[in-house]
Protein backbone atom coordinates (compact mmCIF):
# COMPACT_ATOMS: atom_id res chain seq x y z
CA UNK A 1 0.00 0.00 0.00
CA UNK A 2 0.97 3.60 -0.91
CA UNK A 3 1.29 5.99 2.15
CA UNK A 4 -1.41 8.05 1.05
CA UNK A 5 -3.98 6.41 3.70
CA UNK A 6 -6.40 7.69 5.26
CA UNK A 7 -8.44 6.56 8.20
CA UNK A 8 -12.38 4.83 6.50
CA UNK A 9 -13.17 3.80 10.22
CA UNK A 10 -12.31 3.05 13.84
CA UNK A 11 -13.95 -0.21 15.63
CA UNK A 12 -14.09 -1.74 18.69
CA UNK A 13 -11.55 -4.26 18.27
CA UNK A 14 -9.44 -6.61 15.59
CA UNK A 15 -12.25 -9.21 15.06
CA UNK A 16 -14.51 -6.35 14.01
CA UNK A 17 -11.88 -4.68 11.93
CA UNK A 18 -11.38 -7.73 9.91
CA UNK A 19 -15.53 -8.65 9.59
CA UNK A 20 -15.36 -4.62 8.09
CA UNK A 21 -12.37 -5.84 5.81
CA UNK A 22 -13.80 -8.50 4.48
CA UNK A 23 -15.75 -7.22 1.74
CA UNK A 24 -13.01 -4.43 0.52
CA UNK A 25 -10.33 -6.36 -0.78
CA UNK A 26 -12.52 -8.52 -3.45
CA UNK A 27 -13.97 -5.31 -4.60
CA UNK A 28 -9.88 -4.07 -5.40
CA UNK A 29 -10.29 -2.04 -2.16
CA UNK A 30 -6.62 -2.39 -0.27
CA UNK A 31 -6.67 -1.91 3.63
CA UNK A 32 -4.82 -2.52 6.46
CA UNK A 33 -5.71 -2.07 10.29
CA UNK A 34 -3.45 -1.14 13.46
CA UNK A 35 -4.40 0.09 16.70
CA UNK A 36 -5.41 3.63 17.27
CA UNK A 37 -3.38 5.79 19.83
CA UNK A 38 -6.83 6.45 21.61
CA UNK A 39 -4.64 5.04 24.51
CA UNK A 40 -1.41 6.77 23.87
CA UNK A 41 0.76 5.26 26.46
CA UNK A 42 -1.19 2.28 28.03
CA UNK A 43 0.49 -1.03 28.71
CA UNK A 44 3.72 1.10 27.52
CA UNK A 45 3.03 0.78 23.77
CA UNK A 46 1.73 -2.65 23.22
CA UNK A 47 -1.77 -3.09 22.03
CA UNK A 48 -3.28 -5.55 23.58
CA UNK A 49 -6.97 -5.23 22.05
CA UNK A 50 -8.88 -2.38 22.07
CA UNK A 51 -10.30 0.02 19.24
CA UNK A 52 -8.27 -0.56 15.70
CA UNK A 53 -8.76 1.57 12.79
CA UNK A 54 -9.14 0.90 9.19
CA UNK A 55 -7.48 2.91 6.94
CA UNK A 56 -7.59 2.61 2.48
CA UNK A 57 -6.13 4.92 -0.05
CA UNK A 58 -7.44 7.84 -0.39
CA UNK A 59 -8.58 6.81 -3.62
CA UNK A 60 -10.16 4.23 -2.71
CA UNK A 61 -12.18 5.68 0.22
CA UNK A 62 -15.79 6.86 -1.07
CA UNK A 63 -16.04 2.91 -2.94
CA UNK A 64 -14.84 1.33 0.54
CA UNK A 65 -17.57 3.80 2.61
CA UNK A 66 -20.18 2.44 -0.04
CA UNK A 67 -18.81 -1.18 0.83
CA UNK A 68 -19.56 -1.42 4.13
CA UNK A 69 -22.43 0.52 4.19
CA UNK A 70 -24.15 -2.27 2.65
CA UNK A 71 -22.75 -4.71 5.14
Amino acid sequence: MSDDLVRLTVVGSEPEAELVRGPLAPEGSESLQRPTDFAAGALDGWAAGGAREILVRASDLETARELIARE
